[in-house]
Parts: structure tokens; sequence; C-alpha cells
């Protein structure tokens, strides 16, 4: 198994197994494809590992049926691994708005649905789907998000997926990932397709 070098040894006090150890934040960002997609690899590691993950949808529909659910429901509910629960808040598609107010109101229920968990330490691994978004619009406060995850106990980690994180979000992070796009067949016309898109 590989392990990486780090570059430097922080003098925190801590050993080298706390600071592998230590829980992470984690935000993929960017106008590129696959924030999500490497958000539920992760989920899928954690499985591996038998943490229980929580999954938080925040911004697609309710009546999408994404690939990752139906695997990771699966995979929760074989005894094999961890258990996978999967919350979805949001009300239509990130780029497409229909009712603003309800969106807005469900995912301001689903942040505090991740607070209560948070504090529970109900999960390991945390998947906060397309969170940036209600964060970029001005329907959670960045400085609250940060306040919370810095102050959140355990050994829980939290990934956080969408584009235009909040800058203060990307500064407190542990790992950031900017996915930028090269290019994409919606550029030529192409719809999303089926086993690529979901």
């Amino acid at each position: 198994m590989p392990q990486g070098q780090p570059a430097v040894v922080p003098d925190d006090g801590l050993t080298t197994r706390q600071r592998r150890n230590r829980p992470l934040v984690l935000v993929h960002t960017g106008q590129g494809k696959g924030k999500s997609t490497a958000a539920f690899g992760l989920a899928l590691r954690a499985w591996n590992q038998n943490w229980p993950v929580g999954v938080f949808q925040f911004v697609k529909s309710a009546k999408w049926r994404v690939g990752e659910e139906r695997a990771l429901r699966v995979l929760g509910d074989s005894g094999e691994g961890g258990t996978v629960a999967w919350h979805k808040m949001g009300e239509g598609w990130s780029w497409v708005q229909r009712d603003m107010a309800s969106s807005e109101e469900a995912a301001r229920e689903g942040w505090e649905q991740v607070k209560r968990d948070l504090a529970a330490e109900t999960y390991r691994l945390y998947v906060l789907d397309e969170f940036a978004y209600p964060m970029h619009w001005g329907w959670v406060d960045p400085d609250e998000v940060v306040a919370v995850l810095r102050d959140r106990p355990g050994a829980q980690h939290v990934v956080i997926t969408g584009r235009n994180a909040p800058a203060q979000l990307v500064d407190f992070a542990d790992l950031v990932t900017d996915m930028s796009k090269v290019k994409h067949p919606m550029d030529a016309g192409q719809k999303g397709q089926r086993g690529i898109e979901w």
C-alpha cells in the first residue's frame, strides 16, 4: 500500500498516528464534471472500512435516481461494510430553479439535520452533495458552516461538493480539489446520457 510522505511536519504536538487519523473536511468544487462522482468514490472507501456513511443531496431532485444511490444503498444493506443513509434535501436541478423559496427551505432544513447528525456523531463520513450551492446563493451562512465543522466532535470526515464553494470554506478545508472543464460533450450539443451523467 503506497504511503504518501508529507512535504512538512507541522509543530502541532500530534503524533504521526494522531495526525494521520485526524478527521478531514474535503471540498470538490469547480466548473468541471466529476465533483459528486469523486465524493461517492470516497463513500465507497468509507463503506469498505465499515464506516457509517450519510449522503445528503442538497439541490438535485428527490425524483432523480442516480446510479451511485442505488449502488450505495445495496452495499449499505448488504451487511458486509458500513451502513449507508441517503437523504434528498433538494427540490430541483441546481441549474434550473423552479421554486426558489421551497428549495431554500429544504436546503436550510437539510443543513439543520446535518448539524444534528454531526452533534450526535451519527456518521463517520458525510457527503454533502451540491452543498456549495446553498452557501453560494446565501441560503446557508458559510461562516456558520465553517464554525460547525471546526467544532464537530469525534472522527467525522465531511466532503462538500458543488461549484462556487465560498472562499471561507476553501480556506478552512483540509483538501480542496477544483475540477476544471477542458472539454465536455455538451459543448458540442450532446445531452447527458445514461451511465455517464446518471
